[in-house]
């Protein structure tokens, strides 16, 4: 087994070096359809498997060619990372896409629409939140103010 801090230098010198592939080596034109960059890089521990997360930008169709072209494209990257980084055994990659961009996107999306129809309706008035507040507010909670209030007399 490799340690933690082995693992994290195998993996980012594997996203280091697929990037480049990604920009001069991989002559696929599905690969080139959409805009793609390597997020990250997951390697397992005995440095056997690794999972390369990649974000691509463009619409649908040129996501699912650029994946499929990926897909194509692992012997390549795997024999040609063999090549470039100097381990005993080369691992299996596997290619991911990453959607947590869209994701994130999409939640700043609904908050700020949430933020836009709080905005839109009409604020309550200082009295009615209080009259709101003192409707539900139990009746100990009123016999504990007028004992504190007692309190202070003394």
């Amino acid at each position: 087994m490799a340690t933690n801090r082995r693992v994290a230098r195998v993996a980012a010198l594997i996203k280091r070096e697929v990037s480049q592939m990604l920009m001069s080596g991989i002559k696929d034109d599905r690969v080139g359809a959409g805009m793609v960059s390597v997020t990250d890089v997951d390697v397992s521990g005995d440095l056997q498997h690794a999972k390369i997360f990649v974000s691509i930008y463009g619409t649908d169709e040129a996501k699912a060619a650029t994946m499929e072209g990926l897909q194509a494209a692992t012997g390549y990257v795997r024999s040609e990372l063999g090549q470039r980084v100097r381990l005993r055994r080369t691992p299996e990659v596997l290619f991911k896409e990453d959607q947590s961009f869209e994701r994130g996107t999409r939640v700043l999306s609904l908050l700020n629409q949430l933020s836009a129809e709080r905005a839109s309706k009409p604020d309550s008035t200082p009295e009615e939140l209080e009259s709101k507040a003192e409707s539900s507010a139990p009746e100990s909670a009123s016999a504990e103010a007028d004992y504190s209030g007692a309190a202070d007399l003394d």
